[in-house]
């Protein structure tokens, strides 16, 4: 079958094409599948739903992706997307109830002990992100050209972080409440993502993690352009000694290999769940909660001989396995419009949450809401946080999250099921 001419440069010189390629793609849908999916959405319509097409070895068009479509025929996991949701959920209640024990009750060891585990949890919903991102991230690199992955990566991260990363340095220079971010080492890092190579932290609050996630495209995308788009062996070695390097530097990204291992083993055994899967997928999510509840690590390597580090680390994988599965429990359970909605408007949450806490908590501290009947003062302040939170990213996450990159691409970022349950596979 004929595909439509394209070239690598049109991405970045315009969208000249683009309509046009997303139109053959529909018209090459309805031809070799019967109208059993929506190219526009990428989603697989309801009684047809099938294992992701094979990428690994496909040969690339000109336009650098592996079949020429505008999306992969099928992928959308209604469990790795729900778990996005769960952990940045996670990661809001970790910074409420433990921010809460360290600047409002800093004295009291019963509500210090009684939030010790919500705050690993906070901890451990960002390794959840690092996971999901290794799996759906590796298909996107090798259905792209480096060209297009990095303008599509770049589009759907970039604006809403810069937006908030001047954001808080124009608060940090009125206030000076992080005077070492005031620096102009600091600020330069923080918007190159350089901070993990620099004494420097990053800017706006929770972006310290982004800084990983952009090492990890670059890499992921070296790494696929050396395997599948170079003959060169030297090139490839170089490539992987790379990322190896990293690893070895920053020993946290093993979770991301996770996300990579388990994408490249289901895509190479399409397997289903079964009732023996789901009940071991509810035994090795206990397993790995119980893991990480145990105590809290810096992710070195010399504490990769602690017994709770290695279960956290392995148990996460194997539920991760399990949970994306087809017919999972856990994609059964998560596939509703609130965990969909979550896992759509996680990461405009993740960043916007600390602009919405920090101010609250000052708030309710000069009214004196914050009396010694903690409860009922802590639950009115995660009550108040969360519905403005989730009230800001939702237009955040429309106008700034969204809008660049559909306005470019002409293409929606997330499409709805075929039940119009909610957000559908990303379109990275």
């Amino acid at each position: 079958m004929a595909r439509a001419p394209t070239r690598e440069s049109d991405v970045l010189s315009g969208r000249r094409d683009f309509e046009a390629r997303r139109a053959a793609a529909r018209a090459r849908w309805r031809l070799t599948n019967g109208e059993h999916h929506d190219p526009a959405t990428c989603v697989p319509r309801a009684g047809h739903e099938r294992p992701m097409t094979r990428y690994a070895g496909r040969p690339a068009d000109r336009s650098g992706r592996a079949d020429g479509l505008a999306c992969p025929p099928s992928g959308f996991s209604p469990a790795a997307h729900g778990l996005r949701g769960i952990a940045c959920l996670l990661v809001l209640t970790a910074h409420i109830l433990a921010g809460a024990s360290e600047h409002i009750y800093p004295g009291d060891r019963d509500y210090a002990a009684l939030v010790r585990i919500p705050s690993m949890f906070g901890t451990y919903g960002v390794y959840l992100f690092f996971v999901i991102s290794g799996y759906v991230i590796l298909p996107s690199a090798v259905r792209y050209s480096p060209r297009e992955f990095a303008l599509r990566r770049w589009l759907r991260l970039y604006p809403l972080f810069f937006a908030f990363s001047v954001l808080f340095v124009v608060l940090n220079a009125i206030t000076n409440a992080y005077p070492k971010a005031n620096s102009l080492e600091a600020i330069v890092a923080g918007f190159l993502f350089l901070d993990l190579f620099t004494p420097t932290e990053q800017l706006t609050p929770n972006a310290w993690s982004l800084s990983y996630e952009v090492i990890f495209y670059i890499l992921t995308s070296l790494c696929v352009y050396a395997l599948l788009r170079q003959n060169r062996n030297s090139v490839r070695i170089a490539a992987f000694m790379l990322a190896a390097a990293f690893l070895l530097f920053e020993p946290v990204s093993i979770y991301f290999v996770l996300g990579v291992a388990i994408r490249l083993v289901q895509d190479r055994w399409s397997l289903r769940a079964s009732p023996g899967s789901r009940l071991l997928e509810c035994a090795v999510l206990a397993l790995a909660l119980y893991a990480v509840s145990r105590g809290r690590h810096e992710y070195v390597w010399h504490e990769f001989d602690r017994p709770t580090l290695l279960a956290s680390v392995l148990f996460t994988g194997a539920f991760f396995y399990l949970a994306t599965l087809p017919g999972s429990l856990t994609g059964q359970m998560l596939g509703n419009r609130v965990t969909t909605y979550a896992g759509t408007v996680s990461y405009s949450l993740y960043l916007v949450h600390p602009y919405v806490y920090f101010p609250v908590r000052e708030i309710f501290q000069r009214l004196g809401v914050f009396t010694d009947a903690i409860a009922p003062s802590i639950l009115l302040f995660f009550a108040v946080v969360t519905c403005l939170s989730i009230g800001a990213s939702h237009l955040v996450h429309l106008h700034l999250e969204r809008r660049p990159y559909e306005w470019f691409f002409r293409q929606r970022i997330y499409g709805k099921t075929g039940q119009e349950a909610g957000a559908g596979r990303t379109c990275p």
